[in-house]
């Protein structure tokens, strides 16, 4: 946990993805690579998964993106590219979990 007080105010925004079919997830990955043209972002960053657990292996994408407060989330998430995004990435995904802090 950071003590910074410029840390203070950043919103982390990760999210869990998991693919109906394992030949969609390039596909996947391309879609959501999409969101880092978004201005309001501060870092993102979309990657396979790359854990092998043994007892869990739902995830397949991880989106991760940190912005400065609430607003620039807000303006994320309103972006004509957001929503071009999921027109591509629902169809084919089957789970989606997202988390801010």
């Amino acid at each position: 946990m950071s003590d910074k007080k410029s840390d203070h105010q950043i919103i982390r925004h990760v999210v869990f993805f998991s693919s109906k079919d394992a030949n969609d997830i390039d596909r996947m990955v391309d879609g959501l690579s999409m969101l880092s043209a978004i201005p309001s972002l501060r870092y993102f960053e979309v990657s396979r998964n790359r854990n092998e657990d043994r007892f869990s292996n739902d995830v397949d994408v991880i989106v991760y993106a940190e912005f400065e407060n609430e607003a620039a989330l807000k303006a994320y998430r309103a972006h004509q590219i957001y929503q071009d995004c999921i027109e591509i990435v629902r169809p084919l995904r089957d789970m989606r979990i997202a988390a801010d802090f």
